[in-house]
């Protein structure tokens, strides 16, 4: 089944452990935390604390997945770790292939999942030598940095060539795809072999939340 990763970057910020338990609420499977520092991306969002407070809020048994779209996860990471997300994805684009193999390798010693993101100009033959030791690989949809923006079905082909390498080599890692997801996309992403679905505007800023999940799911 798809899994509905609803991204906090949407939510109404006055109320946030409202909303974060809302997500839950209305069947999302895990929630989506955007954590920009100014630098790798051109916006800032939150940080540790906030994601301490919406752990507080939904509780020890919902599943937290942070995108750090930051310069230096290698020296941020364990703070979101001790904040009680259960996944840390961080950028390919980032650095050499040692830094990422070696805080790959950090993150899942700290007893959290890893992940690894690649944006949409990135050619996929860069995220290769890393495909056997991350928990979920994120293909973005959009640019990195703002919501709202229109899906880009180009990066299809990176979805369907992850599911393709994990089938050939008996590979466990989940894909995620991120960006201008709803309802009239979700299912070009699942049949290209995505297994999570993020999607802020049209969970958050739907009439009915549930419903939009649920459609997605389907």
């Amino acid at each position: 089944m798809t899994l509905i990763a609803p991204s906090l970057l949407a939510a109404d910020f006055a109320k946030i452990g409202e909303e974060s338990r809302r997500a839950f609420d209305c069947g999302a499977d895990w929630l989506h935390l955007d954590i920009m520092d100014g630098h790798f991306v051109d916006n800032i969002s939150f940080g540790p604390a906030i994601c301490a407070a919406v752990r507080k809020a939904v509780g020890p048994d919902k599943y937290l997945d942070a995108h750090l779209m930051i310069e230096r996860p290698d020296h941020y990471f364990d703070r979101f770790v001790k904040a009680g997300v259960n996944l840390i994805s961080i950028h390919v684009e980032l650095a050499d292939e040692y830094y990422l193999h070696d805080t790959l390798r950090r993150i899942r010693d700290a007893g959290v999942q890893n992940g690894l993101v690649i944006n949409p100009a990135t050619p996929f033959e860069k995220v290769l030598p890393f495909l056997g030791e991350i928990d979920l690989l994120l293909v973005m949809s959009v640019v990195p940095g703002f919501g709202g923006q229109s899906f880009m079905p180009e990066v299809l082909e990176k979805v369907s060539k992850a599911a393709e390498w994990r089938a050939n080599h008996n590979a466990s890692y989940l894909i995620q795809v991120d960006g201008g997801i709803g309802e009239s996309n979700a299912s070009l992403c699942t049949k290209a072999g995505a297994d999570v679905l993020v999607a802020g505007s049209s969970t958050f800023n739907a009439p009915d939340m549930a419903q939009a999940i649920a459609a997605m799911k389907n």
